[in-house]
C-alpha cells in the first residue's frame, strides 16, 4: 500500500507541475528525496501522462495546425514552433552527450525556485503596461528554444516558467498567446525527450518495474495534468503569474532554511 501511495503522490506532483511555472522536475527530485529515487523509466512515464493531457486539451489547435499549412499565418506559425524545437534538440543533444546528469541535492533546486520566482515578479513587472501583442516573432521563437534548454539543465528554473516569460519580455506581451507557444513546442519537446530517454534505458539495462504501478502513476499524472491546465488557461485570463512567483520563493526560501548542509 506504501508503494501505491507513493507513485499517486508523484503523479500527482507531476500532474499539477509540468505545465505550471513552478518546476516539475525540482518539485520531483524534492519529493523523491524523502519518497526515495524511482529510475528514469518511471519518470518519463508520468511526464509522458502529462504530455498526454495537454494534447487533449490542444487536439483542435493542433488540428487546425495540421490541416491549414496552406495558410500563411498557420505556415508561420508552425514554422516559429519547428525553429523552437530544432534549437532545444541539437543543444539538448549536445547537453546530453556532454554527460549532463541532474543533481541528487535539493539545495540547487531550492535556489533555482527563488531565482525564477524572483525572475517571474520581475518580467510581469516589465511587461504590466505595455499593449497587448499576440504574434510569436522569429527571434522569441529562438528564445524560447534555448531558454528550454536552460531550464532543461537546472532543476527548479521550470520550462513552462522559462518560455512563457522569455517570450512576455521578448516581445509577445499577451500571457495566453505566449503560454500557447510554450506549451504547444512543449509537446514535441517532451516527446522526443522522453522517447530519448526510453531508447537509452532500455538499451543499457534490463528494466526491473511493476507495470502496473507505472500505469497507476501515468494515468494520476494525466488526469491531474488535464485538470490544471485546463484550469490554468482560464486563469491567465483574468490574473498574473505572480501567485506561482511567490510560491516558489516561499518554498525555496523553506528548502533551503529547513535543509542540512549538503543536503
Amino acid at each position: 500500500m506504501n508503494e501505491i501511495f507513493n507513485v499517486i503522490l508523484l503523479g500527482l506532483i507531476e500532474g499539477i507541475t509540468e505545465f505550471l511555472p513552478v518546476s516539475s522536475t525540482g518539485h520531483l527530485l524534492i519529493a523523491e528525496h524523502w519518497l526515495g529515487a524511482r529510475s528514469d523509466l518511471f519518470n518519463i512515464v508520468i511526464q509522458a501522462g502529462a504530455i498526454l493531457a495537454v494534447c487533449l486539451i490542444y487536439r483542435q489547435r493542433l488540428w487546425q495546425l495540421a490541416t491549414g499549412l496552406g495558410e500563411k499565418e498557420q505556415r508561420d506559425y508552425a514554422a516559429k514552433l519547428l525553429l523552437a524545437f530544432a534549437i532545444t534538440a541539437v543543444l539538448g543533444l549536445i547537453v546530453s552527450k556532454a554527460g549532463f546528469k541532474l543533481p541528487e541535492a535539493v539545495t540547487p533546486v531550492a535556489w533555482a525556485l527563488v531565482i525564477g520566482g524572483i525572475w517571474i515578479l520581475a518580467a510581469e513587472r516589465l511587461v504590466a503596461n505595455k499593449p497587448e501583442v499576440t504574434t510569436i516573432a522569429w527571434h522569441t521563437a529562438a528564445l524560447v528554444g534555448l531558454l528550454q534548454v536552460v531550464a532543461g539543465v537546472f532543476p527548479g528554473t521550470s520550462r513552462s516558467a522559462a518560455t512563457i516569460f522569455v517570450a512576455l519580455l521578448a516581445g509577445t506581451t499577451s500571457r495566453a498567446a505566449a503560454t500557447e507557444f510554450a506549451f504547444l513546442v512543449g509537446i514535441p519537446t517532451m516527446f522526443a525527450a522522453s522517447g530519448y530517454e526510453l531508447l537509452k534505458t532500455l538499451k543499457h539495462g534490463e528494466v526491473r518495474e511493476d507495470w502496473s504501478l507505472l500505469g497507476i502513476a501515468f494515468a494520476v499524472s494525466c488526469v491531474t495534468a488535464f485538470v490544471v491546465v485546463r484550469w490554468l488557461l482560464g486563469y491567465i485570463r483574468t490574473h498574473r503569474f505572480t501567485a506561482f512567483a511567490w510560491y516558489r520563493i516561499a518554498l525555496g526560501l523553506a528548502l533551503l532554511l529547513g535543509l542540512p548542509a549538503g543536503a
